[in-house]
């Protein structure tokens, strides 16, 4: 019986499948792949037999999900041979066939594309266009390889850059990392290189796994097709694998450079705002000292009066702290001045329109901030000190000038030694660099 069945299906009689079937019901149900390479639905989907693949689903519609041996589907077999009639009927049945793939891979649009079958790969992803970029075979090449390795239809290529869209599919790359531009230009495909640089968002300085680009692959003994290629690549920006990596250096350089630049301009903005604050701040310490200054004029001393309100003389205008703590004032006066100054320094070379703009004469700036800036923590310290009478008070702000000196020291040793590694590098690339020359010359 399942003789009788595969002759009739190489032959595509209806008539004997009819027959057939009154005969047994179950016949093809029995016939197993395994005794026979093919089922007899995969036989006539092989050799066009369009009445035979109709009767066949007709009986029985879940034969369209069948593999055979080679686990190509009924569907695979009528797509390689571009029975479009056939395919039409198949996927009228069973649609997500299209997704099946056989054992090497493909899945029948991948089929379609390597025969060349336009027609046929029209059908499949009008039905269903996801499978276009849904597998991959076993040589890692998508259904866009396969179209311009095997068919290198432009038409056929057109529709599945339209189907599957221009993403980053378009740039995918085979095991040896080739893209579908390497592949074109390898096989000097002009028509697809000038549809894919012109038309498509293809990466034309991709690398393909041995380090080369498109461009590379051209000969060097260059043919008129070659030179043709050659400017079509280069007029949509491809370059050479060592023009590249030399591009990329140059372009580390540029960051470089506006990264060091970028900081200088934020530090120095920064330093700007910090040295007002400050200049500000060491400005009203001045005009208005702790204890404040004499509001009327007293030149006499008058003693034994218990209603004198003043017990030396003094002038209006001046510290009071200065007339009873004339030492300590100094002290306070010149620490208040060393902040203002520091701080008025930096504001004025900021300002002054010279080339300060790098990072050695912000280095310079920010230590004299450093100096402003402890200056005035000083001067708070006196101040609080000047302010009270306590012993306590004397000890904490002792204590807290020794943690800051000792905070600024440290961030001073470290920059030192910052400064010290570069001078050594610098040091060490200019001694190699006549060496390196010397070499190249010899």
């Amino acid at each position: 019986m399942e003789r009788r069945i595969y002759e009739a299906a190489v032959e595509g009689s209806v008539i004997s499948l009819r027959k057939l079937l009154q005969e047994d019901a179950l016949v093809l149900d029995r016939f197993l792949v395994g005794y026979y390479p093919e089922t007899p639905l995969h036989i006539a989907s092989m050799l066009g037999h369009l009445d035979f693949v109709q009767e066949i689903l007709k009986q029985k519609p879940e034969k369209a999900g069948e593999l055979d041996a080679r686990k190509s589907s009924p569907l695979h077999l009528a797509t390689a041979k571009g029975y479009c009639e056939i395919v039409r009927k198949l996927l009228s049945v069973n649609p997500e066939m299209c997704f099946a793939c056989d054992r090497d891979g493909r899945n029948p649009l991948h089929i379609a594309t390597i025969k060349g079958h336009i027609s046929v790969l029209r059908e499949l992803v009008n039905v269903r266009p996801q499978a276009a970029q849904m597998s991959i075979d076993h040589r890692g090449e998508t259904i866009l390889h396969l179209c311009v390795r095997y068919s290198g239809q432009l038409e056929m290529l057109k529709l599945l850059v339209e189907t599957i869209g221009d993403n980053g599919f378009m740039n995918s790359k085979d095991d040896d990392g080739n893209t579908i531009l390497h592949t074109a230009v390898a096989d000097k495909q002009v028509e697809l290189i000038k549809y894919l640089t012109k038309k498509t968002a293809i990466e034309v300085n991709a690398l393909n796994a041995y380090g080369f680009t498109a461009l590379d692959l051209l000969t060097h003994r260059k043919d008129e097709v070659d030179r043709e290629i050659e400017k079509l690549l280069q007029s949509s920006g491809a370059m050479h694998a060592k023009d590249i990596h030399l591009s990329k250096h140059e372009l580390g350089s540029e960051n470089v450079h506006k990264k060091k630049k970028d900081w200088a301009e934020k530090m120095g903005n920064a330093l700007m705002v910090v040295a007002s604050l400050t200049a500000t701040m060491a400005f009203q310490v001045a005009i208005n000292p702790p204890g404040g200054v004499w509001q009327e004029q007293d030149s006499t001393v008058q003693q034994g009066s218990a209603d004198s309100q003043s017990e030396s003389p003094h002038t209006v205008g001046v510290s009071v702290l200065s007339d009873h703590k004339p030492n300590f004032y100094s002290w306070f006066l010149n620490f208040n001045t060393t902040g203002f100054m520091a701080s008025c320094s930096i504001i004025l070379l900021q300002i002054s329109g010279l080339p300060i703009k790098n990072k050695f004469f912000m280095w310079i700036l920010m230590v004299i901030m450093w100096i402003a800036i402890s200056a005035m923590t000083v001067t708070y310290m006196l101040a609080s000190i000047a302010l009270s009478e306590l012993a306590d008070t004397f000890n904490t702000g002792l204590i807290t000038m020794l943690i800051w000196f000792g905070l600024v020291g440290m961030l001073f040793l470290v920059h030192v030694i910052r400064l010290i590694k570069k001078m050594i590098k610098c040091v060490i690339k200019s001694i190699r660099q006549p060496r390196q020359h010397s070499s190249n010359m010899a």
